[in-house]
């Protein structure tokens, strides 16, 4: 893979901030943080309870999802990894946000997520929709506790196909 990469990341707890820091350092991208305009606190992230903010964005009972500005040029890349966790089984709404956020034509997007134990599944599904499906979808996987020879065999495995 020669062309310019990026790996755009959302981790509310850093799980998946470890992952697509090492996975940046493997493909020399850039690395982005998706960061929603108000920050997390341990509160919101209470899955267990039905009101905290999490469970509300998950389940659609909110609308708050403002991201925190950023200086994406999305021109300048043409490889784009998306790292999330996996929440209720699919990824977070925020991300699904930054997904709306941009325009995703001709673009190659590769995602991948760390879990608790849901796995990939089709979490990547309704960011295909956010994009209109007008980007080149790779199949992603999880990486969840992937050391860097685990990323970098994924990584080698996409160049041969």
């Amino acid at each position: 893979m020669t062309q310019k990469q990026l790996v755009a990341f959302f981790s509310a707890s850093g799980t998946t901030r470890r992952t697509a820091t090492q996975l940046a350092g493997i493909l020399g991208a850039d690395i982005l943080e998706i960061e929603p305009k108000q920050q997390y606190t341990s509160a919101d992230l209470d899955w267990n309870n039905p009101n905290s903010r999490s469970s509300l964005e998950m389940t659609g009972s909110s609308n708050k999802l403002e991201l925190a500005e950023n200086a994406l040029d999305l021109a300048n890349y043409e490889v784009i990894f998306v790292g999330y966790p996996i929440w209720w089984g699919k990824a977070p709404k925020i991300v699904e946000a930054f997904f709306r956020q941009y325009d995703w034509k001709g673009k190659t997007i590769i995602p991948f997520c760390t879990s608790g134990g849901s796995g990939f599944g089709s979490s990547d599904q309704a960011l295909k929709e956010a994009t209109n499906e007008q980007a080149n979808w790779v199949q992603g996987r999880e990486l969840t506790n992937s050391n860097p020879k685990a990323i970098e065999h994924w990584v080698s495995q996409m160049i041969k196909s």
